[in-house]
């Protein structure tokens, strides 16, 4: 699950306006006018001003960093399911309920991959802990039941991320049933020289 993204923005996408170090900001993963994915950065007192896109992946609250004058932003371009679980659960940023399920399945993923290694629970067991592989960082993932609901939730995020599967046609049926209560059908008479000879 790869995309290309454009890095964080340095202005608010409502006003225009540049980000100072310590706004807090609010950013929105969804689809444009275009269909392609994209991000937007905006304000967090913006927000009633901007247009929220029709599909939204996900949204999550920062606060501002400028980057680094050595910082290649160019690093930050591919957005993956291991970059998306570590945006979205940086200590620094405010986790929506909304966000919850999709977080959870990207820890399940990243798991599976060895990307992420379990380390418990917290204290008081409301949150498991993972170790990322690469940088040994700790994070804390709300703990949850893999419920129908949450794989409906997870479907809908992910659906809007990577597109809706294609629809296999259905291929119709080889012979139709007989409707419920009629006679089956009676087969044809051989003809003279395919029947068999009488006893």
């Amino acid at each position: 699950m790869d995309l290309i993204l454009q890095p964080s923005s340095t202005q608010c996408a409502a006003t225009g306006a540049a980000f100072q170090e310590g706004d807090r900001v609010v950013s929105f993963l969804g689809h444009d006018a275009a269909g392609a994915v994209a991000r937007w950065d905006l304000l967090a007192t913006a927000e009633p001003q901007f247009a929220v896109p029709e599909h939204t992946i996900c949204r999550w609250v920062h606060v501002f960093k400028p980057r680094a004058k050595e910082e290649n932003p160019e690093r930050n371009l591919k957005l993956g399911a291991e970059s998306l679980f570590t945006t979205l659960c940086d200590p620094a940023v405010e986790l929506s309920e909304e966000n919850t399920p999709l977080v959870q399945f990207l820890a399940l993923m990243l798991e599976r991959k060895k990307l992420l290694r379990p380390k418990g629970l917290t204290a008081d067991r409301a949150r498991r802990l993972y170790e990322h592989a690469k940088t040994k960082q700790l994070y804390e993932v709300p703990v949850g039941d893999l419920t129908p609901e949450f794989f409906v939730k997870v479907q809908q995020q992910l659906g809007v991320l990577v597109g809706e599967p294609k629809k296999t046609p259905e291929v119709p049926p080889a012979a139709a049933a007989p409707a419920p209560g009629a006679e089956p059908a009676t087969p044809a008479p051989l003809p003279e020289t395919e029947r068999p000879p009488e006893a």
